[in-house]
């Protein structure tokens, strides 16, 4: 239906019948003591006259720009792609704006990009923080803008966080490569970095899966080295005699250097060494052989740090920020055989 002026509540809430600041609460999703019959005459009325919320208005009325900054270090990771996507939906949800920025792992990048969005006036951000901007971290909370952190610790910073249980990952696969009778067990993992925290939680969590099973003296294999020559490394390693019948890769993009690894060596998977990896890939269910993974609650962590900045962002705040951890998942395939 087209009209010659513009709408406004009023007219909304004078075709519904109802008050002003009803049709407001409406808007603005307050439905806790509004009856399913009102929000209908509410929803026929502005379809009735086409009515379009003004957002600027909006805005300026309540000191929001109902937009947030999420700042990613690594977009490449399945992992970090996966939580954006939940905490856009939850978002889009509540009518607020996501705008997305990736550092790879730069720091410098990283604080471009928090002073650019603060520039914009978002309402709050999401960061996987890059690490070495402890500062900056700082004055986000000094001026009290809502923070939440995935996926890494940034010690001393009272900043609510959300991530897996890294140690319970890797200790998930040293448990089902020990059943199925390995004893000796490698981990390939890139070089540990200070707010690298899944890196150096999963290494402790393997050296005490090991320890703990016996096998930290004879049995355990740890090759940490870039992505780049992870390959080679992990060839010049499985020359020599005394070597892992079992590998597990850290992450998704060192699942695929053990594969480079595998194809260049001409090793075949479950049959000359057994594979598990962290971070569940789109393929790896159809990988021949399939390969065993354990995946991340990217969905979960996702929501629960969207939930963690919309309390902060309508004026709530965990009375004690803390690091919120979620349980892993096994799935369970072919990649691993008895030795």
């Amino acid at each position: 239906m087209k009209h010659d002026k513009n709408i406004t509540i009023a007219d909304v809430a004078k075709h519904a019948g109802i008050s002003k600041s009803t049709v407001s609460q409406y808007l603005n999703k307050r439905f806790e003591y509004m009856g399913e019959e009102t929000k209908q005459r509410i929803r026929e009325s502005i379809a009735a006259l086409g009515y379009s919320p003004n957002v600027l208005a909006r805005s300026l009325k309540q000191k929001k720009t109902f937009t947030i900054g999420m700042i990613v270090a690594n977009i490449l990771h399945g992992f970090s792609t996966q939580v954006i996507r939940t905490v856009e939906d939850a978002c889009n949800e509540q009518d607020i704006h996501v705008i997305v920025c990736n550092t790879d792992e730069d720091p410098k990048k990283e604080q471009k990009y928090v002073q650019m969005l603060e520039a914009k006036q978002v309402d709050g951000f999401i960061i996987f923080p890059a690490g070495d901007n402890e500062e900056l971290y700082r004055e986000l909370l000094d001026k009290d803008i809502p923070l939440v952190f995935v996926d890494r610790i940034v010690p001393d910073l009272p900043v609510s966080t959300v991530l897996t249980d890294n140690e319970q990952a890797a200790d998930m696969a040293v448990d089902h490569f020990v059943r199925c009778g390995h004893g000796k067990i490698g981990l390939a993992v890139p070089p540990l970095k200070r707010v690298m925290t899944p890196r150096s939680e999963r290494l402790s969590g393997f050296q005490k899966a090991m320890k703990n099973r016996g096998l930290e003296d004879s049995g355990m294999f740890i090759f940490e080295q870039p992505l780049a020559g992870m390959a080679d490394y992990l060839a010049a390693a499985f020359q020599k005699e005394d070597k892992p019948t079992a590998l597990l890769a850290s992450n998704d993009l060192t699942f695929i250097e053990v594969l480079q690894f595998c194809r260049q060596e001409g090793i075949e998977i479950g049959r000359d060494v057994s594979i598990i990896s962290i971070d569940d890939m789109p393929l790896a269910g159809v990988y021949n052989p399939a390969i065993t993974s354990i995946e991340q609650p990217a969905s979960v962590i996702g929501e629960k740090a969207a939930e963690l900045l919309f309390e902060q962002m309508n004026g709530g705040r965990e009375q004690t920020p803390a690091v919120h951890r979620f349980s892993p998942v096994f799935l369970e395939r072919d990649s691993v055989k008895a030795p």
